[in-house]
């Protein structure tokens, strides 16, 4: 084999590893579908690192978990709805798998969502002294990406309110 041909072989494989490096690593830009929260999350065993103050030791609830795996959001409320019903709240556990500092809240940035683009202004809501319990209403149904971020965690969740 040539030295041409060779460097052409080589520049060819160092390119297309990595274009298929590129699109093994997924951006929050390029997610996909904006939504993959569903209307009613199905209850399934917590993470172990979520299952502080329950008396089961397998304890089946609705849950999300965020883009990185950092927070679990169990859904008291299922569906989270939009306006908040008269006979329950929007109620949301939020628990941090990363280590956090005492006291330090829980700042959530809420977006709508129309497919992949943004709709409206952002909502800013907070969880004073950090993840715990908290009721989390939403102004509008529909698809709302949530940036959620606690002492040095930064991490996102898709939740869905239907009407």
């Amino acid at each position: 084999m040539g030295v041409a041909r060779f460097t052409w072989l080589l520049w060819t494989m160092v390119v297309g590893g990595v274009a298929v490096t590129s699109a093994a690593v997924p951006s929050s830009a390029a997610r996909g579908p904006a939504c993959l929260a569903p209307a009613r999350t199905e209850a399934s065993v917590l993470p172990v690192w979520a299952r502080g103050g329950f008396s089961d030791p397998k304890p089946r609830m609705p849950y999300r978990l965020s883009e990185a795996g950092r927070v679990a959001a169990i859904l008291w409320a299922n569906p989270l709805r939009s306006p908040p019903p008269r006979d329950h709240n929007n109620k949301i556990l939020w628990v941090s798998h990363a280590p956090m500092i005492p006291g330090s809240d829980l700042r959530i940035s809420a977006q709508l969502m129309s497919g992949s683009r943004p709709t409206g202004a952002p909502v800013a809501r907070r969880v004073m002294g950090g993840p715990g319990s908290s009721i989390i209403n939403l102004p509008a149904a529909g698809c709302w990406r949530m940036t959620l971020r606690s002492s040095h965690t930064t991490d996102v969740l898709d939740l869905r309110y239907v009407p």
